[in-house]
């Protein structure tokens, strides 16, 4: 474990030198891991334990299309593949990668096969976390762990295969084993993390849901929304209001904050936009700032996760919320971005 100065303020990490996949391998010989639920982080988790050298199966509701998927992606059916309280129960590490509605439906069954000494897997603390709304307590005598990768399973699984890899958090809940941290850490190398941070599931959890609703999605669709019908209504075109907006952001700014970080791109852009960026960064920090306080607010008080549980145990939650998904496809915004796509030269 090394120990890395973060912008002044001293963090453990574990990177892949300090913690090999050989050892990683080497804790794990003895496992048998059931990834149970195959449908956002289940696929690239699982695809790359097994390529990885781990004994891995798959849990998932038969007949679905998660299942249709995995079998698609070479899972066989009572050999690799199995109903998820099938899976548990042969398993002696459960990777649980279902949906967070999903975990609430499934933890009875799940519950039941967690004998001591196993370890419960999660990538997210939103079950353990807000216990009293999910019901989601592992027994005592069974290890309870975190890796959770800072992106998608389609991420994490595309990065392995080019050889690099998703920088991941790891938490520890329950040490019942002894061996809680190795499983983790182990577990995180196995499934391809770049490096591996500490955190905790609460923590974890409050970061990711106000992240979401924040800056990874909420605040920049936003901000996308506010600038394009801003600039739609002072007479700019769409193509030039999403360009303005949209695409020069994606294709050329966010590489280059990506590669080298945002005040490099400050250093090395024009004058104009230097000072100009200079100066509303401040004004933009103001007035978001209380709106993001008051998003971690309604985090810790459990208030968005009963939004989330709430919403998603409503018979029509899948119908209203394509009505949803259906208004932004067909803005203007975004369907002048499907057509500015496609106007991007091709190699």
């Amino acid at each position: 474990m090394a120990t890395i100065n973060f912008g002044g303020v001293e963090e453990n990490v574990v990177k892949r030198n300090e913690f090999p996949l050989e050892k990683a391998k080497e804790v794990l010989k003895s496992e048998t891991v059931a990834v149970i639920g195959y449908g956002v982080q289940g696929p690239g988790q699982a695809l790359n334990l097994k390529d990885n050298g781990v004994n891995v199966i798959v849990g998932q509701r038969k007949g679905t299309n998660s299942w249709k998927k995995a079998l698609a992606d070479g899972w066989e059916e009572g050999k690799t593949l199995f109903e998820v309280e099938e899976a548990c129960k042969k398993a002696t590490v459960v990777m649980n990668l279902l949906s967070d509605a999903g975990q609430i439906q499934a933890w009875e069954g799940m519950k039941k096969h967690l004998s001591k000494g196993k370890a419960l897997y999660f990538s997210h603390g939103f079950g353990v976390t807000f216990h009293e709304k999910t019901g989601i307590v592992p027994p005592k005598d069974v290890d309870v762990v975190l890796v959770a990768p800072k992106g998608s399973g389609t991420s994490l699984r595309s990065l392995f295969l080019n050889g690099e890899g998703l920088n991941s958090s790891y938490a520890v809940f329950q040490d019942a084993t002894g061996k809680a941290t190795d499983r983790a850490l182990a577990l995180g190398i196995a499934i391809g993390s770049g490096y591996l941070f500490e955190t905790t599931f609460q923590k974890e959890v409050y970061s990711d849901l106000t992240g979401e609703r924040g800056v990874l999605m909420g605040a920049v669709a936003g901000l996308f929304e506010a600038q394009f019908n801003v600039l739609r209504q002072r007479g700019h075109s769409p193509s030039e209001a999403f360009n303005e907006t949209v695409e020069e952001f994606t294709q050329s700014l966010m590489p280059l904050i990506a590669e080298n970080g945002m005040d490099w791109m400050f250093a090395n852009c024009s004058t104009t936009a230097q000072r100009g960026a200079l100066d509303w960064k401040g004004k933009f920090r103001a007035a978001t700032e209380p709106v993001l306080n008051e998003l971690y607010d309604s985090v810790v008080s459990g208030k968005e996760a009963e939004i989330v549980i709430e919403a998603n145990s409503k018979p029509d939650y899948r119908e209203k919320l394509e009505e949803e998904l259906h208004v932004m496809h067909t803005s203007e915004l975004w369907q002048t971005g499907l057509e500015v796509r496609k106007l991007r030269p091709k190699k």
